[in-house]
């Protein structure tokens, strides 16, 4: 099934994630750093990075759902997408939380806003897993002769063996 936004025959949403993923990950990065070095401008950055990050997550959130909402009910691609959108949602509440954690000091954060930040960090990769899962194995925004019910990546069956199994039915 092929995206329903598209830009020049691509789709929407894998164009526009790349920025608060990069934004996001950079500013646990640079939070890092100022805990190394002391120095307040990489936490400035940071805070920053993670205010520009949340603003390109909630502007590529709008097309990825309107994406899943095209998905076919019952197909393991509907779950996933799900699990997907929950996983990155939160990650985003994540980010925010120590963003705002941050506000009135943005040269100085707390441990408690690192670690939150880190966090979303983690439910961000495994957002982008579950993304990369409908992406590449299930071929949901890519193919309209996709497999939405292709197994795990995780599993040993190929993702055509179902589909071959299920056209002989």
């Amino acid at each position: 099934m092929e995206s329903r936004a598209k830009i020049l025959g691509h789709a929407v949403h894998p164009i526009l994630i790349v920025f608060p993923l990069g934004l996001l990950a950079t500013a646990v990065v640079f939070d890092i750093v100022h805990m190394i070095t002391g120095g307040a401008v990489y936490a400035t950055v940071a805070f920053w990075m993670l205010a520009a990050g949340l603003i390109g997550g909630l502007l590529a959130a709008p097309f990825g759902l309107w994406d899943w909402l095209a998905i076919p009910s019952n197909t393991r691609a509907k779950s996933i997408g799900l699990i997907h959108a929950l996983a990155n949602g939160t990650a985003l509440v994540l980010f925010f939380i120590s963003w705002w954690i941050r506000y009135n000091a943005p040269d100085r954060p707390s441990t408690l806003a690192f670690v939150i930040a880190l966090a979303g960090a983690v439910m961000a990769l495994v957002g982008g897993w579950f993304g990369g899962e409908l992406v590449e194995r299930l071929g949901v925004g890519v193919d309209e002769g996709a497999n939405l019910d292709a197994p795990s990546s995780l599993s040993h069956s190929t993702a055509h063996s179902t589909r071959a199994a299920a056209n002989k039915s």
